[in-house]
């Protein structure tokens, strides 16, 4: 059993410690970006959808709304769904952050983006992604897409994040999700409870104002900090 930092240390290979450095150095880009803007909503959905698709329009049309208000709008940083949202908050000078991704097709940063930095690893993209938000919008997407979704569900289910509202936009794409998170509930691999985490709209009106009430957090403030000090004191006192 290892008992120092030093020992594991003596357990990694040359090939190990490059791996973990390449990690660190991902996930602090990642990190450092996300400490310049204040915490707005980051929209997550497919980079395959044509900009004519009616999920394409509502984002666009969310974007829109969300810059209106005065909120970041934050993605993947790369087309369809998120070239889209991002789309529609630049063009009345909102500001729109991608995170985007190294990947063998589709993604390249589309050009409404404000700011962009570019990820090596999923895991410290979605990491960005996450710290990024004080509201989660999902829109029809495929395996990465419902990745990102399942991730956050749990790590809320589990009280490992901050409990944020959740959107799931896209009422007839939700559907068939929404009759397996039933088939879960029968089946007690979840609570009932648990369905409260995420809500599936189409009225894009409901996020705008879910955003509004939580407000502008400044630059220097982040709800994971105080989530991860009330997490500490929690474990001091158990």
């Amino acid at each position: 059993m290892l008992k120092s930092e030093e020992e594991i240390l003596k357990k990694l290979s040359i090939t190990d410690l490059e791996r973990a450095n390449a990690y660190a150095k991902d996930l602090g880009q990642g990190l450092q970006i996300v400490r310049t803007f204040p915490q707005g909503v980051t929209i997550f959905g497919s980079a395959r959808l044509p900009q004519d698709s009616k999920y394409c329009k509502m984002a666009f049309s969310l974007g829109r709304m969300l810059a209106e208000n005065g909120h970041a709008v934050i993605t993947g940083g790369g087309p369809g769904i998120m070239e889209a949202a991002s789309h529609g908050a630049y063009e009345i000078g909102g500001r729109t952050i991608g995170l985007n991704i190294t990947l063998m097709h589709e993604q390249h940063p589309n050009p409404y983006l404000t700011d962009c930095v570019t990820f090596e690893y999923f895991f410290a993209r979605k990491v960005s992604l996450a710290m990024s938000a004080k509201v989660f919008v999902f829109m029809p997407g495929g395996f990465g897409t419902m990745d990102e979704l399942s991730e956050i569900l749990c790590l809320m289910q589990e009280k490992k994040m901050p409990t944020m509202p959740v959107f799931l936009v896209g009422e007839d794409y939700w559907k068939g999700f929404d009759r397996m998170i039933g088939k879960m509930i029968a089946l007690r691999l979840i609570s009932a409870k648990d369905t409260g985490i995420f809500k599936i709209t189409d009225h894009l009106s409901e996020i705008v104002d879910a955003a509004n009430r939580i407000g502008h957090p400044k630059v220097s403030e982040n709800f994971y900090d105080g989530f991860r000090e009330a997490s500490a004191i929690q474990s001091q006192v158990a």
